[in-house]
């Protein structure tokens, strides 16, 4: 079992959970994820470890209240326990000095971009991050994310924080005003799928994470297939990062919407 140190809440229906996993801390890497359980005999979850302290011994958890087990996850409080947490899992990102590295984020995608936004600035690159989300409220770590970039754009749909408009016109402007190497997006996949396009036309290199279609986690389901170059892959175990510009959104967003 494993202990829920420090609770916060983002949103009514965001939180953030730091718990006791000393020996997932000491492994984990960034774009690795982990299978949570609420309770003994309890529906697998996959969440992607968005902060480790080797020190304390601890991974900091982002959740989304979507159904009845991030529910009850979302609903145990400090000194409470999950019934097991298992990982790191997945591959760890390719992480290089590319030179200039845009990381846009989409609601709670922000949460699994924080340590490749941290990863790539220790590797000497220079981070833009740009963060959407429909309203202020849903915009998460921006702290933690500005204390790693050298540069924060923050895009709302209504214009309530940051520049009103969609992450696409937020990453276009960076990238008509200085040159990008490399792109990581993030987010729902409508998302990653209009910033793929926008950076196909400029040619610029993306990185995207199809962690949203995960369910076992183990390769074992098949419910994360995806076809990426006309190739069938299964996120959980080959990803959950891809070239987003081999990645075929279409199928991905179709094969969510029947898991709706």
């Amino acid at each position: 079992m494993n202990k829920i140190l420090e609770k916060v809440h983002f949103s009514d229906h965001v939180v953030k959970l730091v718990v006791e996993a000393p020996m997932i801390a000491r492994s984990r890497r960034a774009g690795h994820f982990v299978i949570v359980r609420p309770e003994e005999g309890g529906e697998r979850i996959p969440l992607t470890i968005a902060d480790a302290d080797i020190e304390k011994g601890t991974i900091t958890l982002i959740i989304q209240e979507v159904g009845v087990s991030t529910r009850k996850i979302c609903a145990l409080n400090p000194g409470e326990y999950l019934a097991d947490v298992v990982g790191p899992l997945g591959q760890a990102t390719h992480i290089e000095n590319f030179g200039t590295v845009v990381c846009c984020g989409g609601g709670v995608g922000v949460a699994p971009l924080l340590p490749i936004i941290k990863a790539m600035k220790e590797a000497g690159n220079r981070v833009v991050s740009v963060l959407a989300a429909r309203t202020a409220d849903l915009i998460i770590l921006k702290e933690q994310v500005s204390e790693y970039s050298d540069e924060v754009v923050v895009m709302t749909d209504d214009g309530s924080m940051g520049r009103k408009g969609l992450v696409t016109a937020g990453v276009e402007d960076v990238i008509n005003r200085e040159k990008v190497d490399m792109v990581v997006t993030i987010g729902p996949a409508v998302m990653m799928k209009f910033v793929s396009l926008l950076t196909a036309k400029y040619n610029i290199p993306t990185m995207c994470s199809l962690n949203t279609i995960m369910v076992d986690g183990t390769g074992m389901c098949g419910a994360c297939r995806v076809t990426v170059d006309g190739k069938t892959k299964f996120v959980c175990i080959d990803g959950p990062e891809f070239d987003a510009h081999k990645v075929d959104f279409d199928e991905m967003m179709m094969r969510l919407r029947s898991y709706n």
